[in-house]
């Protein structure tokens, strides 16, 4: 625009002779023009802002987007709604809930693209985790004609333009004080229920960003507690919801539950628009998931027994002391996934304890747990790749159970890569690519999980189960997503008789329930117990005197989180 009014100054020709809604604009620039000639450098500012003013007259109204003439593609339905209501209705300032793979990225594109076209953004910034740095840079730069650049250095973010950047970098001196101190037009936030805790850095350095608009992207607004929604969206609109003193008095009737869904659904409804699949938002391919059933050799069974029986007495101690029973339940998960996964737990609390009798107990099982010669659930999965020669992706919990495939898969020729949460970016897009070109099978951990696309892939094993049915539909979400085109392939592989093989019952009921009515605002704020509910599976299998008892209390649980979806209360 300067370049154009400099040239209009020092020649004295107009590029412009047209008018618009019955408005002569050459002749309402005219007077403009010539108070640009006689002082140039004094009146610029207000040249430049009388044009800026008279270019959003002239824009059509927020109505329709101007935004997908300029773009790379066609958006889905649903996406360009969904981008149309965050400009006119929500001012720029909103919460995308949308299902894993609907299109997130899509919808804060066209909004970005939507401002960048009407001249109301001019500098961006995108903060995502460390591993989706290159794919928004690329999503942006090819599918909507964005030039985004990566941050690399300190310089990059005093650059106009948009800049795409690692929200761990961004809250780290120096790059701190040089975030806070630009005026950001727009900020978007790639998994943004990062941002529940508002002690974080993370959640410290958004507040304090000098900023107009702000998207905030992810699937699970709220994971563990109602304050998580407060806490977020007093980051979009504060005052908002109110204080949290205010809030709390108005919403909550206790942390996991609230007082008033109607009315929280409604001022919720103000700022987060959630799509969902059942809604027709997205025809996606269809997905196959078969429980695969795993026998445990018989030194695998003497030694989950004899972990189970360590569990029981170590729990008791615990509740007597009045200890945090969170190690238990690692080891009690890690146990179903591979004992090279629980030998490691056991050697951390052989190292810390300095009681000799459960020293001596910590040692038999290590002992024990070290002389077991194969594992059932890694047979299962050679099985499975001699049958299946497509790509696949195999997710597991646990960093020892990945080290110990990646190790078994070398041996037998199998060509694989690692993916997880310590790598550097640079790494991670590397693992990507030789996926996605060379390599026949991703072995990931849960930071695979998120945010990454990898529907070029339409296989997966999950070699343990999350006990959370939402961090399990996020695995599936990497490969059964916008852009897939073939039928996804999904495998559990589950233990008979541990409590591995009870709880994929009871998870596939609540997943099935997922399917059925997650995405609705009230589901979003009432199905936020899930740490209460892994801690509950595991008190159940710690105190039931058999396998029967434990099956009934683990429906008992189930049925319990059902009423409450009604809006009923615990039956206790």
């Amino acid at each position: 625009m300067r370049e154009l009014a400099d040239e209009t100054i020092r020649t004295g020709e107009r590029p412009w002779s047209f008018s618009v809604r019955g408005l002569d604009v050459e002749s309402e620039l005219e007077a403009l023009l010539h108070m640009g000639r006689e002082s140039r450098d004094a009146d610029w500012e207000l040249f430049r802002l009388a044009a800026i003013a008279h270019h959003a007259w002239m824009s059509p109204s927020f109505d329709q987007l101007l935004a997908l003439e300029h773009v790379q593609f066609t958006p889905l339905p649903h996406q360009v709604e969904t981008a149309l209501r965050v400009v006119r209705d929500l001012r720029g300032r909103a919460i995308l809930a949308d299902e894993v793979g609907l299109g997130k990225t899509i919808e804060a594109g066209l909004v970005l693209k939507e401002y960048l076209v009407r001249g109301l953004v001019r500098k961006a910034l995108v903060l995502v985790p460390a591993s989706l740095v290159s794919q928004w840079t690329k999503e942006l730069n090819q599918k909507f004609r964005i030039q985004a650049i990566p941050q690399r250095d300190e310089w990059t973010w005093t650059t106009d333009g948009v800049i795409v950047a690692s929200i761990d970098t961004a809250k780290r001196p120096p790059h701190a004080d040089l975030v806070r101190d630009q005026w950001w037009d727009m900020v978007i936030v790639d998994e943004a229920h990062k941002l529940k805790n508002p002690r974080t850095k993370n959640w410290q350095i958004l507040n304090q960003l000098q900023h107009k608009y702000m998207l905030l992207l992810t699937a699970t607004p709220v994971q563990n507690q109602l304050k998580e929604l407060h806490t977020l969206i007093t980051l979009l609109k504060p005052g908002q919801l109110g204080n949290p003193a205010e809030f709390a008095e108005r919403f909550v009737a206790n942390p996991r539950t609230p007082k008033d869904p109607a009315a929280l659904r409604q001022t919720i409804s103000r700022v987060m628009i959630r799509n969902r699949r059942e809604d027709g938002a997205l025809e996606l391919p269809k997905r196959h998931v078969r429980i695969v059933p795993v026998e445990l050799t018989p030194e695998e069974r003497a030694f989950y027994d004899a972990v189970q029986a360590f569990l029981r007495s170590e729990f008791e101690r615990s509740r007597m002391a009045r200890t945090s029973i969170l190690p238990l339940i690692t080891l009690q998960r890690e146990i179903c996934s591979s004992a090279y996964a629980a030998l490691l737990s056991l050697e951390k609390m052989l190292k810390k304890t300095t009681d000799p009798d459960r020293a001596r107990r910590l040692q038999s099982l290590i002992e024990q747990g070290a002389s077991i010669p194969s594992y059932a659930k890694v047979e299962s999965v050679l099985k499975m790749l001699d049958d299946a020669p497509d790509k696949i992706i195999i997710f597991t919990e646990y960093r020892a159970s990945q080290d110990f495939l990646m190790y078994t898969l070398k041996r037998r020729s199998i060509s694989a890569v690692p993916f997880r949460g310590g790598f550097r970016r640079g790494k991670k897009d590397w693992m990507r690519e030789l996926f996605s070109k060379k390599i026949r099978v991703l072995v990931a951990t849960e930071s695979g999980g998120e945010g990454i696309n990898l529907q070029f892939c339409h296989h997966m094993i999950n070699y343990d189960l999350p006990w959370n049915p939402m961090r399990l539909e996020q695995r599936i979400g990497r490969i059964h997503r916008l852009g897939q085109t073939e039928a996804c392939h999904i495998a559990h592989l589950v233990t008979k008789d541990t409590i591995e093989e009870h709880i994929m019952e009871v998870l596939q009921d609540k997943v099935r329930m997922f399917e059925a009515v997650i995405g609705r605002l009230d589901d979003i704020v009432s199905d936020i117990r899930l740490d209460l509910w892994e801690r509950r599976i595991f008190e159940a299998a710690m105190t039931s005197r058999d396998e029967r008892e434990f099956v009934n209390r683990l429906k008992s649980v189930q049925m319990e989180d059902l009423m409450l979806q009604k809006g009923g209360r615990h039956p206790r």
